[in-house]
């Protein structure tokens, strides 16, 4: 199943591809504090609903803005594919920063 295609879907059935994307965009926000919340906390069940909660506002925030999640990822990924860097502190830092 295309999660993604599946989760338009449910937001054009709707409405909510026409709705006000500044209203999706606080609520993305609001996903990204329960996911930090869950994170802190060690509640795994709590962090993959709220992972999956804001992969379904991304892709409504993107519908609403005339785009689609995976184009979003695809363009991400083509832009790190071949970066190279080293981990410092359990981050990643790119070389050239």
């Amino acid at each position: 199943m295309d999660y993604v295609k599946s989760a338009e879907a449910w937001a054009i059935h709707r409405g909510l591809d026409k709705a006000n994307s500044d209203k999706q965009l606080i609520e993305l926000i609001k996903e990204v504090g329960q996911l930090a919340e869950a994170h802190n906390k060690g509640y795994r069940d709590k962090q993959i609903d709220s992972i999956g909660d804001i992969a379904v506002v991304l892709t409504i925030y993107a519908l609403q803005n005339g785009l689609h999640l995976d184009d979003c990822i695809r363009e991400a990924y083509n832009t790190i594919k071949d970066r190279t860097g080293k981990m410092k502190d359990g981050v990643f830092i790119k070389d050239g920063d």
